[in-house]
């Protein structure tokens, strides 16, 4: 197609170019501003405003600008400061009173500072303006993210209309540059031939009346079904965080037990140790006792040897979540199954089946599986031999909230690997530490020295999954499958040299002369291309949402000219626009077809555990992906919310980083 211009809209949060007391009032929700601000709230002020540019306002012929760098500890009617090499000293608001004539009326707040520590210089909030135009990097609370979504979410028709718009309003054809350049830019949007893959036919159990299921349109539901390997649960509790009442617990606990077991699996009607509610301030000590009172009337009845399964009622208020999964998956031993309070309140079918499918994988079951497995051959490349499918994913540490320089927490890589075939449904992980904002995963492969013996001792993640897949299914893996997401384009070199000769020394550290072939796929969301259909509005040719219809493939003339890549919309639109994600395969020593691989990429999008959709990302890079962002938490306990879990279906054990690199806390092994 020779050169092509993307053309997307992004949008992102900005500070409001308001005046400092404004931004204050709104950041601490305060009603009263005579009084004066906390230590608590100096410290969430400073956090907001350092590094934010701001103007003085005090001046009118004289406005200067400067960088906030800190607050002052006291109130500026006591800060006072040097004025002259005399040594003559004021307070912040008697100097604005003889130099400006400017009467400060915030005298109790403290000040802002700018400059260094050695030549700082004070500045009164009243009389700062926030600049317009600067972007705001640091994590936003629901509510705002709610609010940029219902802001920027543009259906595909409405979206494509702006890009249109905005490429008329650039007037490519006047530009100077282009026009020197002899560059003409089409004002049309580039039209790409595309296929629209066939859903896989999925596997239920035979006892369910529908024992196999056709997606529609991306999407089915396990009615009249029951999951094909269902878990038992004979020891289950609920502790309830929440301002539910003890009956309405008791009656979300029958509900979804009574779910759980309409699925197929066999689940025990009656609480292990009584349901508890406990207070949101007492999280810790709620989960400890719990786990002691069913440790010890299991070993009073002698009924196995721990808890399968505590449901927990998250608190009113969003920040426990990460605490909850900390102590129960590296302290205590727990599987939980966490549930918002507005669900469990009142909920309905739809929400008691999703967590039925998650409490299933949890505990060991599957839901589903394609059927094509069970046909001898049936998944091309997959079911001809032992075949293991492994997903990756480095997430860096979000937005600092202190200087540069000090923003040094350890990125974290997590690996995950089909642990069965040729089902491949199940998945085991790994997570480690790894150096600040370093792409490529360090202990893929490990060599460290033994110190009793003295020799070397080989490791590292793949090493580790290998042996797990082989205990697993009795079989040593003939063939590799690797799905690294997290890789910009820059790094494709770097990374596939490093972790291509990391696999390479795992299987060879295994067995002499044990060289499966691999193929190694890079995973990409974050980009700007995205595809609209052709004629808006048909039903033919778009999804409920107006987007391109699921399965839909792009591999030629937006892609590139001689490497092996392709775009796959796997999953159905719900809201805005669909982003279609983008594969490119680095190395394939399996000689793939494109068709191939394209479509076992996209019937591996329907074999994700946690929901009856097909996905936007190939599963186990989005498990790889759900378990670096799990043990975030683990390091950083309480920093986010949510009422479902990244558990997968497989387990997710920690591995330690390297000394200078904070270490993840060891993962109980039956969680």
């Amino acid at each position: 197609m020779g050169l092509s211009l993307n053309k997307d809209i992004s949008a992102t949060s900005f500070f409001k170019p308001v005046s400092v007391i404004k931004f204050v009032e709104e950041c601490l929700n305060m009603r009263d501003t005579s009084r004066p601000l906390s230590d608590r709230d100096r410290v969430k002020v400073k956090k907001a405003l350092r590094g934010v540019r701001i103007e003085t306002t005090h001046q009118q012929d004289q406005i200067r600008r400067y960088k906030i760098t800190g607050v002052t500890s006291i109130p500026m009617s006591q800060l006072i400061f040097p004025v002259d090499d005399k040594g003559t000293r004021k307070t912040v608001v008697q100097y604005f009173w003889d130099k400006y004539n400017y009467s400060l009326k915030y005298g109790s707040w403290p000040c802002l500072q700018a400059g260094s520590d050695s030549r700082p210089v004070y500045l009164p909030m009243e009389v700062c303006k926030i600049l317009e135009g600067q972007r705001y990097s640091k994590k936003l609370n629901d509510r705002q993210v709610t609010n940029i979504l219902r802001a920027t979410c543009k259906r595909p028709q409405d979206r494509e209309q702006s890009i249109r718009d905005m490429v008329l309003h650039n007037k490519f054809a006047d530009d100077r540059f282009a026009q020197e350049f002899g560059i003409k830019v089409s004002s049309d949007l580039v039209t790409v031939p595309a296929r629209v893959l066939p859903p896989p036919l999925l596997k239920y159990h035979d006892s369910g009346r529908e024992k196999t299921c056709a997606p529609s349109v991306g999407q089915w539901n396990i009615l009249n079904k029951k999951m094909i390997n269902a878990g038992t649960i004979d020891n289950w509790t609920c502790l309830n965080f929440s301002r539910m009442r003890p009956d309405e617990v008791q009656r979300f606990c029958m509900d979804l037990i009574h779910m759980c077991n309409a699925t197929g699996m066999v689940v025990n009607p009656r609480p292990f140790v009584d349901v508890k509610s406990a207070a949101p301030n007492h999280i810790e000590n709620a989960l400890r006792d719990v786990h002691r009172r069913a440790t010890q009337m299991l070993a009073q009845q002698g009924v196995g040897n721990q808890l399968q399964l505590l449901i927990v009622i998250l608190p009113d208020v969003s920040g426990s979540y990460g605490k909850i999964k900390r102590v129960c998956e590296t302290d205590i031993g727990i599987v939980s199954q966490c549930c918002l309070p507005k669900h469990a309140s009142r909920p309905n079918k739809q929400y008691l089946e999703n967590v039925a499918l998650k409490i299933n994988v949890k505990v060991g079951g599957r839901n589903t599986v394609l059927e094509q497995a069970f046909v001898r051959n049936g998944i091309p490349f997959v079911s001809e031999v032992p075949t293991i499918i492994f997903g990756a994913d480095v997430t860096a540490p979000p937005p600092p909230t202190h200087p540069p320089g000090e923003d040094s927490a350890s990125s974290i890589a997590a690996v995950v690997a089909s642990m069965d075939w040729p089902e491949i449904t199940k998945y085991r992980g790994l997570v480690s530490a790894q150096p600040h904002r370093q792409e490529i995963i360090e202990d893929l492969f490990t060599v460290t020295k033994d110190p009793q013996k003295g020799h070397n001792v080989n490791g590292g993640m793949i090493r580790e999954l290998l042996i797990a897949f082989r205990r697993k299914t009795n079989r040593r893996p003939e063939r590799i499958i690797f799905y690294r997401d997290g890789v910009s384009e820059g790094q494709f070199s770097h990374v596939l040299l490093h972790e291509m000769d990391a696999i390479r020394k795992a299987c060879a550290s295994l067995e002499e002369g044990y060289l499966p072939p691999v193929t190694f796929v890079v995973v990409q969301k974050r980009h700007h291309t995205r595809l609209f259909p052709e004629v808006h509005g048909r039903r033919d040719m778009t999804d409920k949402s107006g987007n391109i219809l699921p399965g839909t493939v792009v591999d030629q003339q937006i892609c590139h000219p001689t490497e092996f890549d392709f775009y796959l919309c796997s999953h159905a639109g719900i809201q805005g626009t669909s982003r279609p994600t983008h594969y490119h395969v680095l190395y394939d020593e399996n000689h793939f077809t494109a068709d191939a691989l394209q479509l076992l990429t996209n019937n591996l999008c329907y074999t994700y555990a946690r929901c009856t959709r097909a996905v936007s990302v190939v599963p186990p890079a989005y498990y790889a992906h759900l378990a670096a962002f799990r043990a975030r938490y683990y390091v950083e306990g309480e920093s986010s919310d949510g009422g479902s879990t990244p558990g997968s279906s497989g387990q997710t054990v920690a591995r330690e980083g390297p000394v200078e690199v904070r270490q993840l806390p060891k993962i109980k092994d039956n969680v």
